[in-house]
């Protein structure tokens, strides 16, 4: 089973305290997986907010591929380049690669007073490109290139990982207020590093625990709705597809995303208004393809910064969200929360329903969006 965790603060805070939420969770890793998403930056990232940022891991041929090819796209006034201090120790246990780079561009001149969907397109563009080139040479991947995201993935020990690239030590150079972190991806299918949740596309993350067994129906269907769902590494990766697909394509509200996922039964459908009725058999009808099964939980970040989880239509996964006010966790296991909001009120905790979207918002408060 997978363990997963999210943290949104009022105040920036250091991946330090996502790898402690996942400490005392860490029995159920095997060393197959390891990725962190951090958005709404801070420190040395802080005066780029508004710049695209590209993470990425390669050998020193997909540096120079990188380099190149960004060239060649137009983006060739990189501005800032972050190379994670690394400590190499006796005993590490994974599968690190020769280089890990995080660099901040300009836009190209032709982007440069453009509308944000025409960047978003050519960014997510750029992205798959890359992606593609370097997988034709096997010198590197490229997790996310967006304004304010910094995706890290690697395979192998999670505490290892985060002692490698000096994440334990608590410094003011890198920090965010948005976190959502995961150990172990999904063993069912090949061990690869964009396996790794979260996932992230066009300003969405979103990582699981547990697993789809309509994994083939989501995926044929999603190969065809859009350029940007692709890979299909892990049974998980169509949850934010489908996220994606609701919320940024058909523009729906986020609690649209729970009826889609896992829709009501027709007893509880015909319960309800006429209008509402009507809206919800639409939906069944139009996106059956995109319903999910199995045991999972789900954990999201849209691109305004909204974090939410949900359930199974059965509850078979465990979650809890917790809060002192200023700081708010989601996570599988309450252990974690202990460790790191151990002066909160666990009376306040909420362990979230099979039918209802709890979502954070940007202050702080906790919303319970009800399926029915």
């Amino acid at each position: 089973m997978c363990r997963i965790g999210a943290i949104k603060s009022l105040n920036p805070i250091h991946p330090s305290m996502a790898l402690t939420l996942m400490l005392s969770q860490q029995k159920g890793h095997d060393n197959s997986g390891f990725a962190i998403v951090m958005k709404d930056l801070y420190g040395i990232f802080e005066p780029y907010k508004d710049k695209p940022l590209l993470s990425y891991s390669c050998t020193e041929k997909g540096k120079t591929i990188i380099e190149e090819f960004m060239m060649e796209k137009g983006f060739s006034k990189k501005i800032f380049r972050w190379e994670p201090p690394v400590k190499p120790f006796k005993g590490m246990d994974f599968a690190k690669m020769p280089f890990y780079g995080f660099d901040v561009f300009n836009y190209p001149d032709n982007l440069m007073n453009a509308p944000w969907e025409t960047k978003e397109d050519a960014l997510l563009d750029t992205r798959l490109e890359l992606r593609k080139l370097l997988e034709e040479t096997g010198d590197g991947f490229v997790f996310s290139f967006w304004p304010d995201v910094l995706t890290l993935k690697e395979i192998g020990n999670p505490n290892h990982i985060g002692e490698y690239f000096d994440l334990w030590t608590k410094r003011d150079d890198i920090l965010s207020k948005n976190i959502v972190i995961q150990y172990r991806q999904n063993t069912n299918y090949e061990i690869v590093r964009y396996a790794a949740h979260p996932f992230f596309l066009q300003g969405y993350t979103l990582c699981a625990n547990g697993e789809n067994t309509f994994y083939v129906k989501n995926k044929e269907c999603q190969k065809s709705l859009h350029k940007g769902y692709i890979g299909f590494e892990s049974d998980s990766q169509c949850f934010l597809y489908t996220l994606h697909y609701i919320h940024h394509e058909l523009k729906w509200p986020l609690p649209y995303y729970k009826h889609v996922i896992t829709p009501l039964p027709f007893e509880d459908i015909d319960k309800m208004e006429a209008e509402k009725q009507k809206s919800l058999y639409k939906i069944r009808e139009s996106l059956a393809h995109l319903e999910i099964n199995g045991p999972n939980t789900i954990i999201g970040l849209l691109p305004d910064n909204l974090m939410f989880t949900c359930c199974d239509s059965k509850k078979l996964r465990p979650v809890v969200v917790a809060s002192d006010g200023v700081t708010t966790v989601i996570t599988s296991e309450v252990c974690g929360v202990n460790d790191v909001l151990p002066n909160r009120d666990p009376e306040k905790d909420i362990y979230p329903n099979e039918r209802e979207i709890v979502a954070i918002t940007n202050d702080m408060e906790i919303k319970r969006w009800k399926q029915q």
